[in-house]
């Protein structure tokens, strides 16, 4: 708490919380929520592929107990709702494809602060699954009033819990998979304080694991977390009912507080879904590195260089790149995603970044590993003293011949609300990332489901649509 300041954050949050329905949000943010519930069904079947998501899996087999929900890659078992919600959110975010928070705020070193939808979207599914007879119209409700909550706490905390180790996308993400499972049970009053104060000690993820199998599950926790927050405070279990609040509440112990001035902005008021909006990555990777690879890509294509004719490429970057993505050369598909060489090489050699490209025999490769060391980054003072408001960078090649080429990238970043990505471009996505786990028909099957989310009489369908196995 920033200035020793009276807060009512879990008060206000609560409040909207029970006074979340379908009928009240507005058109744009459910055009909005059915395009991140297409990513987000896309990206739960290109996790099911990873190692990590079959290790989860089978840990969740193995515990058994009320069958609530389908887990991911194993057919018709079920697990409880946590344990489900567990493997499925970690399969939304092994790729780090998901999409991601826009801020406005200079402040906010890194600009895109959390990965909104995979924690709602998962406890919605998993409690829908539980509690059956779940509308798509109620699943959407609970699940855009679970990306505001997350959202809006995010934008108000400040920049010091990320600064600090925290990954936004576990921690914060934890109190909009509580409030999606919360609007789906009907919570009220004190039991829904209880939730969002269990779901304040259960919120956790730690930067040091990016890289690994556990970055992305963090983000499984989240659901799992808030899932069981939800259920626990159902029960009449008790928590502190202004845990986001007070000098021992999260904000202030996790972050150093908030910004004073934000929490007037209230939620629920202008949706963060709707303003500032999300950002659909168009590479599974740490979004900030996005505007440089397509500036790498364009520089290949416009002067048509082929990966034997590079003698050496400097990258050039302020710390807002330079400091997350540090690896500087990946061995493995998990380094990859933080590594600025290896998603340069990806570019060079295969002229994109997809699922086939982050896999540990294409990053192993003696191309890749060769490419990787022909790649320096720099950190640049000009770029540097231009603040952390945008993601800029510079790109030098230069060639066996001698010449040299330089792409400055667009600060304009593709996915993002000021260049979405079309419908057409989405679907698009969603055929690369089931590409080779589900045939035709089912890919067909899936993205009609997520467009006429809101149209279905039991919601739990969608989880039908990506089950594998």
């Amino acid at each position: 708490m920033a200035g020793g300041e009276q807060t009512h954050i879990t008060a206000e949050a609560a409040d909207f919380i029970e006074g979340v329905s379908f009928d009240a949000l507005p058109v744009e943010a459910v055009r909005i929520a059915r395009r991140c519930i297409l990513d987000g069904l896309g990206l739960y079947v290109a996790g099911s592929a990873e190692d990590a998501v079959a290790m989860l899996a089978a840990e969740a087999a193995d515990q058994g107990g009320r069958p609530d929900a389908l887990i991911l890659t194993l057919g018709e078992r079920r697990a409880p709702a946590p344990l489900a919600a567990r493997v499925l959110g970690t399969a939304g975010h092994a790729h780090d494809w998901d999409d991601s928070q826009v801020s406005r705020d200079p402040r906010h070193a890194y600009g895109l602060l959390t990965h909104p939808t995979i924690p709602p979207l998962t406890a919605a599914l998993v409690m829908a699954q539980r509690l059956g007879g779940v509308t798509g119209e109620a699943l959407v409700a609970a699940f855009v009033a679970g990306v505001e909550v997350e959202c809006k706490l995010s934008e108000w905390m400040r920049t010091d819990h990320y600064r600090r180790g925290f990954h936004s996308s576990g921690t914060v993400g934890t109190f909009g998979a509580a409030t999606a499972a919360a609007v789906l049970l009907g919570l009220k009053g004190r039991a829904l304080r209880n939730a969002l104060g269990l779901a304040a000690s259960f919120a956790a993820g730690l930067r040091c694991n990016f890289g690994t199998m556990t970055k992305p599950l963090h983000v499984g926790r989240a659901p799992e977390n808030g899932v069981t927050a939800a259920l626990l405070a159902a029960r009449g279990y008790e928590a502190d009912p202004e845990a986001l609040d007070g000098p021992w509440g999260f904000l202030a112990v996790t972050g150093g507080g908030h910004y004073p001035e934000k929490p007037a902005q209230g939620f629920g008021r202008s949706w963060s879904i709707v303003d500032p909006g999300v950002s659909i990555k168009p590479y599974p990777c740490g979004i900030v590195t996005h505007q440089s690879m397509d500036a790498m890509l364009a520089l290949v294509r416009e002067h048509d260089i082929k990966p034997p004719e590079v003698e050496h490429i400097r990258f050039f970057a302020g710390s807002n790149i330079l400091d997350p993505i540090r690896y500087p050369v990946a061995a493995d598909h998990l380094q990859a995603k933080f590594s600025m060489a290896a998603l340069l090489a990806m570019i060079v050699i295969a002229r994109r970044a997809g699922r086939a490209e982050f896999t540990d025999s294409f990053v192993q490769s003696t191309e890749m590993q060769d490419m990787q060391r022909r790649i320096s980054c720099e950190r640049d003072p000009a770029i540097e003293a231009l603040g952390m408001d945008v993601i800029r960078s510079r790109i030098d090649l230069t060639t066996r011949s001698g010449e040299t080429f330089t792409r400055v990238a667009d600060e304009r970043y593709r996915g993002g609300p000021d260049r979405p990505m079309t419908d057409a471009e989405l679907e698009e996505k969603t055929a690369a990332c089931v590409a080779g786990i589900l045939d035709d028909a089912r890919r067909q099957a899936l993205i009609a489901a997520a467009w006429g989310v809101t149209g279905l009489a039991d919601a739990a369908r969608l989880a039908r649509v990506i089950q594998t196995g």
